[in-house]
């Protein structure tokens, strides 16, 4: 006697679907970060859904649980320690600087928004009186979270003239080996230089030169991103020499046989092949950068969340010590999230992402 099977090719055909478009949706978390959800997003597809809620299970529960051990142990030897400000806080002391901080920040945006509006009534009645109106800008205190914009800001610049500086010449670097051994004395001398050697340098420098009055970027402003771009630039510069010079031997035949232009050889053949090497080391700049961008901030007294950190300690409240905190925390999670984003660019135009 033969058994029938009971089949239903277009439900089947429909899970395959929904189990591909889950394999997807799971990438693109990993990529962000957020490798815990994928297991869950396979399971609601219908991907082994027991062995996937396990994983996310695992995946979800060891991380909080970690977290949890961490919080314990801070609230639990916070107290323990004092300092001339008092104890060190303990998660709910930082929280509730977190929450005083963005009350603050309400606060200044209602303040600006009241002298927007008494601004624009003055100016109504000089306009009717057939006086010239005068417009000001509002020259409030900065918030905590126009710090975070600043110091997003000056990185963001700093890198980016690293990176259009480091890539070209790697790339010459790893094309020429007369370029590489004359540069390479120069990278070994100047990569370990702290930035606290080079910010005097940079400050005098700028000062010097950028003289402008006329608006466009404040002289602090050029003073911290010039000085993470001297400190950040070194770790691309150094992987795209690597990666430009370990390119696949046959790639370069082709090349030559195909007499391809150097601009040709370079799109098409070079960078496509060291982009898995220029992306680490661009990571690695851009979290150089960061952790530099904070020390800059400090020691020059310029915008950004390292002054906050320095007003905060210089400022001796009983709230500085969980304000620094918050800074401290806010410092971390924004790394983190630079980082991601620069895998989720390499993920989109490069074909390999091993970290």
């Amino acid at each position: 006697m033969t058994l029938a099977l009971d089949t239903n090719p277009e439900a089947d055909a429909r899970r395959a679907r929904r189990v591909a478009r889950a394999s997807r949706a799971a990438d693109v978390l990993e990529t962000l970060g957020l490798a815990f959800l994928a297991p869950l997003v396979k399971a609601v597809a219908g991907d082994d859904p027991a062995g996937n809620l396990k994983s996310f299970a695992r995946l979800l529960g060891i991380p909080l649980i970690a977290i949890a051990l961490f919080l314990f142990a801070w609230g639990q030897l916070a107290p323990r320690v004092q300092t001339s400000l008092g104890a060190l806080p303990g998660p709910g002391a930082v929280w509730e600087q977190a929450v005083a901080l963005h009350e603050d920040y309400r606060v200044d945006q209602q303040k600006e928004a009241d002298f927007f509006a008494r601004q624009e009534v003055r100016n109504a009645e000089l306009a009717a009186q057939g006086q010239p109106v005068r417009l000001h800008a509002y020259t409030g205190a900065p918030t905590f979270y126009d710090q975070i914009w600043t110091s997003i800001q000056t990185v963001l610049f700093g890198f980016a003239i690293a990176t259009l500086v480091a890539v070209p010449v790697g790339i010459l670097c790893g094309l020429s080996p007369t370029v590489n051994l004359g540069l390479t004395p120069l990278i070994q001398i100047f990569k370990p230089v702290s930035p606290l050697a080079w910010l005097p340098i940079v400050t005098m420098v700028v000062s010097a030169l950028y003289t402008t009055t006329s608006g466009g970027m404040s002289k602090s402003f050029l003073v911290s991103a010039i000085t993470v771009t001297l400190c950040s630039l070194w770790p691309t510069l150094i992987n795209t020499g690597v990666g430009v010079a370990s390119i696949d031997k046959d790639l370069v035949n082709v090349g030559r046989v195909l007499k391809l232009s150097t601009w040709t050889k370079i799109t098409k053949l070079v960078l496509p092949s060291a982009l898995p090497l220029i992306f680490t080391g661009l990571r690695l700049s851009l979290g150089v950068g960061w952790m530099v961008l904070i020390a800059a901030e400090m020691l020059a007294q310029n915008p950004g969340l390292g002054k906050f950190v320095w007003d905060e300690f210089q400022n001796g409240s009983s709230n500085s010590l969980a304000r620094i905190m918050v800074a401290v925390l806010t410092i971390g999670i924004i790394g983190f999230l630079l980082d991601r984003i620069m895998f989720a660019i390499q993920s989109a135009v490069s074909t390999t992402t091993k970290r």
